[in-house]
């Protein structure tokens, strides 16, 4: 099973990236704090993403939910990876309804076997 919920600040303005296909893709940068240790800094793509996703400003707490996904690709004469959370959602933490409303329908996913959000 795939699920992933983090809760962290947007370390960085959301990038908005048209792609060969012609979908849009929003990739964010969260910072997860860790009490006592540094924090993580997390790299979130949302593909097809609603208008509002590039609204989110730095420093604004979001509540994302998805799945992690490792993706290969040609760089540099080699081969590289990037680990990434593929999101379904992206809401900020002040709305709080639907950010309650995210996780549940991620931990709903727990329960099917599924993955929220896009395949």
């Amino acid at each position: 099973m795939n699920v992933v919920v983090l809760q962290g600040r947007l370390s960085r303005p959301p990038q908005i990236r048209a792609l060969p296909s012609g979908d849009r893709l929003v990739a964010y940068e969260v910072t997860v704090p860790r009490p006592g240790q540094r924090a993580d800094t997390v790299p979130v793509v949302w593909p097809d993403a609603p208008a509002r996703a590039a609204e989110l400003d730095t420093g604004e707490v979001v509540v994302v939910t998805g799945r992690v996904r490792r993706r290969f690709f040609s760089a540099a004469g080699g081969t590289a990876s990037r680990t990434e959370v593929v999101a379904g959602a992206v809401v900020p933490a002040r709305h709080t309804r639907r950010a309650e409303r995210a996780v549940a329908t991620a931990r709903a996913a727990l329960g099917s076997g599924g993955s929220p959000g896009p395949g």
